[in-house]
């Protein structure tokens, strides 16, 4: 018999934010789904097709796990890594069109790379999605982090990025170090934008 079906999002303390609260926390080597690209996510062709080729990739892999292994598990929410050669960029000016992104979707450490090829090729057989052939499978080890809940529009992220990066981490005495991290909990195609939420992460590490 199956066992009953696992939510990451209740049961991973990284997966835990609350809103206007900085929290330090250290997240695991976590196991992902990802693909690259660069631009505006809001225009940026290359954005629309990375997500049409994560989430087919994604539940290919629940739907074998659930048969191969008899272990379920909810498919964990779209996530992305966000960096530019100015950081300001996410602050200040928001030149969307100036950033690149990793566009993720996180995975049971059970899923090996035998399972995530075979999720490929299955994919590749199923649905005509060119962006397939780019999706890597890696772990990700991010460490130490500051986190907290941002509701509201993604538009909106700027001044709670700021105080992150210039109040939060510096009076923690930490400094950033990898890349900035977003989180997505809604959908924003069925959620209206006030009410979106988003766990926004930031890798630190200790000041010298």
């Amino acid at each position: 018999m199956a066992s009953s079906k696992i939510d990451f999002k209740k049961t991973l303390d990284a997966y835990s934010a609350r809103h206007n609260v900085f929290r330090t926390v250290v997240v695991p080597p976590l196991s992902y789904l990802m693909i690259d690209g660069s631009g505006d996510p809001n225009t940026a062709p290359e954005y629309a097709q990375a997500l049409a080729a994560l989430y087919p990739v994604a539940y290919a892999l629940k739907f074998a796990s659930k048969k191969q292994l008899e272990r379920d598990y909810v498919v964990m929410p779209l996530e992305a890594l966000w960096w530019a050669e100015d950081m300001a960029s996410f602050t200040t000016a928001r030149n969307k069109a100036r950033w690149r992104w990793t566009a993720m979707i996180m995975v049971p450490d059970w899923i090996d790379r035998q399972m995530f090829e075979e999720a490929i090729a299955t994919t590749r057989v199923k649905r005509d999605v060119a962006a397939v052939s780019r999706i890597r499978f890696e772990i990700l080890d991010e460490g130490l982090c500051v986190q907290t809940l941002h509701i509201g529009s993604y538009d909106d992220e700027a001044g709670v990025l700021a105080v992150m990066h210039d109040e939060a981490i510096s009076k923690a005495g930490l400094t950033m170090t990898g890349r900035h991290h977003e989180i997505y909990l809604g959908d924003p195609r069925r959620v209206e934008p006030a009410k979106l939420r988003t766990i926004l992460r930031q890798p630190v590490t200790q000041c010298a």
